[in-house]
């Protein structure tokens, strides 16, 4: 899910890198050398202090090859391998995709059919111009918000955990539309979610079941789950916060299809390589149908979206691609179906600057790495809570409009201060100062603005480098 977060502290970490015994000899590849990515990874981890670990896998005609640099955690004795688990976050939504698209040629499911087909009768979908359908929430265009806004999590740090069906259903069948169904392509965690539980439904099982049966199962991907045995939970890299502080896993129950799934470099080598043809499988039909551009995305020119999968058209070349990123993980992984070949990058923190530009740049040089002077490649203020009495923070409760149509509403739950962004669930907010609060979920802050006479009038949003100002509606 390319929409995660975590919270402060820097640490020195101690890198190790390590190459695959598979690792081809300089020359032989296509796509950069061994020694080429380390250098990237070694900056990333060393200079730049991304994350605490890198894992990359290479797959092109001549075989596979992994690159790893750094450790699972700072105590770490072990290096990471191509074997290493990863949360692989919205990179889940290709999964859940397939499953749309394998379903489809079951005859389980028709894509152009309204989704309120395959839910219970209870459930009011929300509708406007249209019915939102299945392909509307794989192509990320039913017009439903990026989070589902009841979410109230009990541990902000793990905040899928709790969110329940039946508090799922209840959100759709009070939410109204805000545009035209198909419309426009807004990217929705909640809509991928809600994809994944209609399959589910559809099938008869669980989303983790349906997942094995149709994709793991049949490709082989032994190292891919929600639910880890032991042998797997010893091969899980722990996750870091963009401070590289360890950090909660996150567990995905009703949303599952947006971003539940852990998995491996070697495993996700062998998912491109059913998806590039190396490998045959009776997915290759669904496989396909997912390779087709149904609509423009948001984001640079050349930009598409189909099932899950997203296009990216630059120097003559297109890469298909997803990334994706939980509380304590960054991913991406992409391929080039002309040349046949394909790249997954796993990192165990929840960087900002995240691994997609350095999957492109393996893919084609000719797209550049971030600069030195990104503001992505910035590590963040270290911040202290401070204890601030809940009457205090009542003056600050209210509706703050950045626009007519983007706002943020403040509130008290008990003794939890709660922000929430319009279109995305609740967040907890911490005081720094009186004035200065912050999120731990999402490197970002908010200072209140009070006139002469001490009322509260405005609210300014710091987040990537920008400082957005709210005025205070109510």
């Amino acid at each position: 899910m390319t929409t995660t977060r975590r919270a402060l502290l820097a640490v020195l970490c101690i890198a190790i890198f390590g190459v695959s015994p598979l690792a081809q000899a300089p020359g032989t590849s296509g796509l950069a050398f061994d020694s080429e990515i380390q250098k990237i990874l070694a900056d990333r981890v060393d200079t730049y202090r991304q994350s605490v670990g890198v894992v990359v896998g290479v797959i092109e005609p001549s075989g596979r090859r992994i690159v790893t640099y750094g450790r699972t955690s700072a105590n770490a004795t072990t290096p990471l391998n191509g074997d290493t688990l990863f949360e692989i976050g919205s990179m889940t939504k290709v999964f859940t995709s397939l499953l749309l698209a394998e379903a489809v040629q079951r005859g389980e499911v028709v894509l152009t059919y309204p989704i309120w087909r395959y839910l219970p009768a209870s459930v009011k979908v929300p509708e406007r111009g249209r019915a939102i359908t299945l392909q509307d929430l794989s192509t990320h265009s039913s017009g439903l918000p990026r989070m589902p806004g009841n979410m109230k999590p009990g541990d902000p740090e793990n905040p899928f955990a709790d969110y329940s069906v039946d508090q799922l259903y209840q959100f759709l069948s009070t939410y109204q539309l805000t545009r035209d169904v198909g419309a426009m392509y807004e990217y929705s965690n909640l809509g991928a979610g809600l994809l994944g539980h209609i399959l589910a439904l559809r099938a008869g099982m669980d989303y983790e079941s349906l997942v094995k049966s149709r994709i793991t199962g049949p490709l082989g991907l032994t190292s891919t789950a929600i639910t880890l045995t032991p042998s797997l939970q010893v091969r899980l890299a722990p996750g870091h916060d963009r401070t590289l502080q360890p950090t909660k896993n996150w567990d995905l129950t009703s949303l599952a299809g947006a971003g539940a799934l852990r998995s491996s470099a070697n495993d996700m080598l062998t998912f491109l390589a059913a998806e590039m043809g190396y490998t045959q499988s009776a997915l290759a039909p669904a496989m396909k149908a997912m390779l087709q551009p149904r609509r423009l995305a948001a984001g640079p020119a050349g930009l598409e979206v189909g099932l899950a999968w997203h296009f990216l058209t630059a120097n003559g070349k297109t890469i298909v691609w997803h990334n994706g990123g939980t509380g304590g993980y960054r991913t991406y992984f992409g391929f080039d179906p002309e040349a046949r070949t394909g790249v997954v990058v796993l990192m165990n923190a929840s960087s900002l600057a995240g691994p997609d530009d350095i999957g492109r740049h393996i893919l084609d040089p000719r797209n550049p790495l971030l600069p030195a002077n990104s503001p992505a490649l910035v590590q963040p203020k270290p911040r202290t809570e401070i204890s601030l009495s809940p009457t205090t923070f009542d003056r600050y409760v209210g509706r703050y409009n950045f626009s007519p149509t983007a706002f943020l509403t403040v509130t008290r739950d008990g003794d939890r201060f709660m922000a929430q962004l319009a279109g995305q669930g609740a967040a907890q907010i911490y005081a720094e100062t009186e004035k200065d609060f912050f999120y731990k979920i999402v490197d970002a802050q908010l200072t209140f603005e009070t006139d002469a006479e001490g009322k509260v009038v405005a609210v300014v949003l710091h987040q990537n480098g920008l400082n957005p100002r709210a005025v205070r509606a109510n």
